[in-house]
């Protein structure tokens, strides 16, 4: 599914790219069905409900093949992501059996509304209301940022009932009171839709509640924590992208009487964006791995469902953060690979580049989520230190040890747990495969022994003294990359 998930990117969503940005009236809820009829919509979604019931790292998998293009990433990811999560890990039979079959086959389009105008990192405090009348709810407020919202038939819907306790519903487009405003003016993702959704008196039935009243934030943030996850993913589909046209790019354009990518400095930039896309695809299989074994241990009703989606919610906020952050870095450098041509909207490093922005936003800012993998990792470590089985983690046992309260410093230690979780992740992969994976692994161990070791400074204001530096292999990975014009061990896929 892997292969033919790529073709699909290329063959029938890059090839009109231009017209979705066109925003052609039917063109995306036709890819999204077509989607759907080869399996896309519903990979990890149950069976029993349309579903195909494989793993979610295979579905992360897929949807990073499928995300060569963010604009159709961001729509085919929320309908097969956080707008059909939450119906499968809290909703009732009757509610998957109505639901999830017309989303896991494309015929719908979902949709995760949770985010306002003046609730945006702080989710939980939004103003959207919910009371009951009779068999039904009404539900007044207006949701900000809500991907797919013109062209979804399913909203998960957050509000407050009773004062200050949360509720999570599934509203149909077509209820009373439902509209959507207009489309936001965005920087990137000019593809897809982006607009606010806006209750006015809208009348949810009573079947509609999704969980319990009163535990809506159990649905919404473990709903997040598997998205996070997921937009890792997402957003090494970009960088698979930048990383393919760049390189085709530095073989084909000839200065000084051979190709660019034949220059040092040149291949410099493909042998980090090597290093740093297997490190964050590392990280990104092994949680995925870590989350199928919670599932296939506790999942099942709605207690388990709800232990497994949180099982790794600080490894899923380390990937949306690195594999985020890594993107940004690919597509800076496949810019600076074209040169003046890569910041002209006539190339595709411009689409590539504006669109990888939102990655470090979404989904809860990279700020958050680091204060999210600080604070939760304090508490989890307080009487289980990480082995000191590299320069890294050492550093981070070390910090542990520290007070770290502040913001800044927080930050500085959510940087170690990310630096050590990908340091040991791409460490234990390179050791299994050898080779150039082995190169790949010595390359990002200098990257993150340099950020690790200023991080550390930040909390403790010590000096630190990094090791040795390993081998940069600037010419094999360059040239590993040059070979098939994709991330390195691809082939292998």
């Amino acid at each position: 599914m892997l292969e033919m998930a790529e073709q699909f990117s290329r063959n029938e969503v890059i090839s009109i790219q231009e017209r979705l940005d066109q925003k052609e009236a039917g063109l995306m809820q036709s890819l999204i069905r077509r989607a759907g009829e080869l399996g896309f919509c519903g990979v990890d979604g149950p069976e029993a409900y349309g579903g195909l019931g494989l793993g979610k790292n295979l579905a992360a998998r897929i949807l990073e093949h499928l995300s060569l293009n963010a604009s159709f990433s961001v729509t085919i990811g929320v309908t097969s992501g956080i707008g059909q999560l939450g119906i499968s890990l809290f909703g009732t039979h009757e509610q998957k059996s109505q639901y999830l079959p017309k989303l896991t086959s494309g015929e719908a389009i979902g949709a995760y509304a949770l985010s306002e105008p003046d609730s945006g990192t702080d989710a939980l405090s939004l103003a959207t209301t919910a009371k009951r009348q009779g068999d039904k709810w009404v539900l007044n407020g207006t949701k900000m940022w809500i991907s797919n919202a013109a062209w979804a038939d399913v909203f998960l819907v957050i509000a407050k009932v009773d004062g200050s306790q949360l509720a999570a519903f599934i509203v149909e487009r077509d209820f009373p009171g439902v509209s959507v405003g207009r489309e936001e003016h965005k920087l990137g993702l000019i593809g897809s839709s982006t607009a606010r959704l806006v209750l006015e008196n809208a009348h949810v039935p009573q079947a509609n509640l999704l969980h319990e009243p009163g535990k809506g934030h159990q649905v919404a943030l473990n709903a997040l924590n598997l998205g996070r996850f997921k937009l890792g993913a997402m957003s090494l589909g970009p960088a698979r992208e930048a990383i393919w046209q760049s390189s085709l790019y530095a073989q084909e354009r000839k200065q000084f009487g051979q190709p660019i990518g034949s220059f040092g400095l040149v291949k410099q930039k493909f042998a980090d964006m090597a290093a740093l896309y297997f490190a964050a695809e590392s990280c990104l299989f092994r949680t995925g791995h870590n989350i199928d074994g919670a599932f296939k241990q506790f999942a099942g009703d709605v207690p388990g469902n709800m232990k497994a989606a949180r099982e790794f919610a600080i490894e899923c906020s380390i990937v949306k953060v690195l594999a985020s952050e890594i993107q940004a870095v690919i597509a800076d450098e496949a810019l600076q690979v074209f040169g003046g041509y890569g910041f002209s909207e006539e190339f595709p490093m411009a689409r590539i580049y504006r669109d990888a922005r939102v990655s470090k936003i979404y989904e809860g800012t990279n700020e958050i989520n680091r204060i999210f993998i600080a604070e939760h990792s304090q508490r989890l470590l307080k009487s289980a230190k990480p082995p000191g089985d590299s320069f890294v983690s050492e550093l981070l046992a070390q910090a542990l040890s520290k007070p770290v309260d502040q913001q800044v410093a927080l930050g500085a230690l959510a940087d170690l747990m990310i630096l050590s979780f990908a340091e040991q992740s791409t460490r234990l992969r390179a050791d299994r495969l050898g080779g150039v994976a082995q190169m790949a692994y010595d390359r990002f161990a200098n990257w993150a022994n340099a950020r690790a070791g200023y991080a550390f400074q930040v909390i403790t204001s010590e000096e630190v003294t990094l090791p040795k530096p390993r081998p940069g292999h600037v010419a094999e990975l360059s040239d590993a990359i040059f070979e098939t014009r994709k991330p390195i061990l691809q082939r292998s896929l």
